[in-house]
């Protein structure tokens, strides 16, 4: 029979301690600690194969505890648990030493596929990063996120900053894909090197080649001097290929040789120029099925795809939107437009839209706001007039769904299930019905008065209500007629 390995734990939550040595202590032997001198001890004892560790402790950071523990016992695992879930803190966790980074709060079915996989994995190369004393701890990386899926997004970055992997990086428009991957340059090994971006969207086709590989004088109409190309303004650093979806198949064909050969040639030119860049793309279309339609090389694809990020759009981290609305309040605070606070129902009527151009939209209309609202706070009312000026009405629908078939029942159905969902630990107010109600109304009647340019009796017409109705009802619900 085998023996039982034994995993030392330090936490100083009394309710997450529990959780573990119920949830572990069938499988493994446990030692449990709140504070990390005794783990220091146990640790220096030569005991425990394993070892799972907050970050803030009573007495010490568990983060500058890593290379004090490497150091003694370099081959010993360490799986990092914080409630500060940041990039940073992911970043900073694997760079000291960690095998592995989970956020509180955190799924235990996950924290023991960590250990089993710790303990049968022999591949030390998690264990060797090298340690670097940063001289400013509390650096502000701008990426927000406490949910699940930015939680793996950080796991990912802070695995990849310090090598020189080739990545592919998926995502929505507006979701942060250039963000990403400037953060992997900038807090790797080639952040004193250039970081080059170029977007093959917004270049002629005709010119992508010249635009990556340079040309020499006279290698086409126009070509009136040698230019270098991003691979050679990139030398040494990191070059980001923006929506790598788009490149035309025979650009890709260069491409592709050049990450074979790690040398090109200028456009036009025969002198042999050797590259050593790091290769960042990103896109937000899907790959795969360019590769099907033949759109896209299947062999630079594998290429690339070295090693994926997926970005999630925001409709599906909602759970992020508290958070990044007060970043981008404070933001802008900072960059001197005035200081505005936002209420709890306002965050929520946010979340009833879909936002389809993500991170990016979110930011430029809390911005709007800012400058349109005179109160120092940001109210529900405000999001409804705002958000149905800039005609933001469509709220979020299964992505499964047709739209063009969904009925209006539909649509309020998945609403309430969606409303529903988010208050399941806690059931709304009373006066749900009425509050319903004027939800729906009130965009309806906006809507319909926009139809009809402001034409109040062909709007009561259109409603099927009279006149006098309809204007109660507009200075009720406090309509602004355009």
């Amino acid at each position: 029979m085998n023996k039982k390995k034994l995993i030392l734990v330090a936490e100083d939550d009394v309710s997450i301690r529990t959780v573990l040595s119920t949830q572990l202590e069938n499988k493994h032997e446990l030692k449990l600690t709140d504070n990390c001198a005794q783990l220091w001890n146990w640790v220096s004892d030569g005991l425990g194969d394993l070892i799972i560790l907050d970050v803030i402790m009573p007495d010490e950071n568990g983060l500058d505890l890593i290379p004090k523990i490497k150091e003694i016992r370099p081959d010993i695992k360490i799986i990092i648990i914080s409630a500060q879930n940041t990039i940073l803190t992911a970043m900073q966790a694997i760079e000291k030493g960690a095998y592995e980074y989970l956020a509180k709060p955190f799924d235990i079915i996950e924290l023991n596929k960590i250990i089993e996989t710790a303990f049968t994995d022999n591949d030390k190369y998690s264990n060797t990063y090298k340690i670097k004393e940063k001289k400013n701890e509390n650096i502000d990386i701008p990426i927000i996120g406490s949910s699940h899926l930015m939680q793996k997004v950080f796991k990912s970055v802070a695995k990849l900053v310090n090598t020189n992997l080739t990545v592919m990086i998926f995502g929505e428009s507006g979701t942060g894909k250039e963000l990403i991957a400037k953060i992997l340059h900038e807090h790797g090994k080639r952040k004193n090197r250039p970081f080059i971006a170029i977007n093959m969207a917004a270049l002629p086709k005709e010119l992508i080649e010249s635009e990556l590989f340079g040309h020499e004088k006279g290698s086409f109409t126009g070509a009136f001097t040698r230019k270098s190309g991003k691979f050679e303004e990139a030398e040494g650093g990191t070059l980001f290929l923006d929506e790598i979806g788009d490149m035309p198949y025979e650009a890709q064909t260069r491409l592709l040789r050049v990450i074979q050969e790690g040398e090109f040639n200028r456009v036009g030119g025969h002198e042999k120029i050797k590259t050593n860049v790091r290769i960042i793309t990103a896109t937000h279309r899907n790959l795969g099925e360019l590769v099907k339609n033949g759109e896209f090389r299947e062999d630079l694809f594998y290429r690339l795809n070295v090693f994926p990020i997926n970005l999630p759009p925001l409709r599906l981290r909602f759970s992020d939107l508290n958070e990044l609305v007060h970043y981008f309040l404070n933001k802008i605070f900072k960059e001197g437009l005035d200081k505005k606070s936002i209420s709890e129902e306002a965050i929520n009527e946010l979340k009833n839209y879909k936002w389809p151009g993500n991170i990016r939209e979110l930011e430029n209309f809390i911005r709007r706001l800012v400058v349109l609202i005179p109160s120092k706070k940001i109210t529900y009312s405000d999001i409804i007039k705002n958000l149905s000026k800039t005609d933001l009405l469509v709220k979020e629908i299964n992505p499964s769904s047709n739209p063009e078939k969904m009925s209006l029942g539909m649509s309020v159905e998945e609403h309430l299930q969606k409303f529903f969902k988010i208050h399941r630990d806690k059931l709304p107010s009373s006066g749900l019905y009425s509050r319903i109600i004027k939800e729906v109304e009130r965009p309806l009647i906006a809507i319909c008065l926009t139809a009809t340019k402001g034409n109040q009796i062909k709007a009561s017409k259109l409603l099927g209500l009279n006149r006098n109705t309809l204007r109660k009802k507009i200075k009720e619900l406090k309509i602004e007629i355009l």
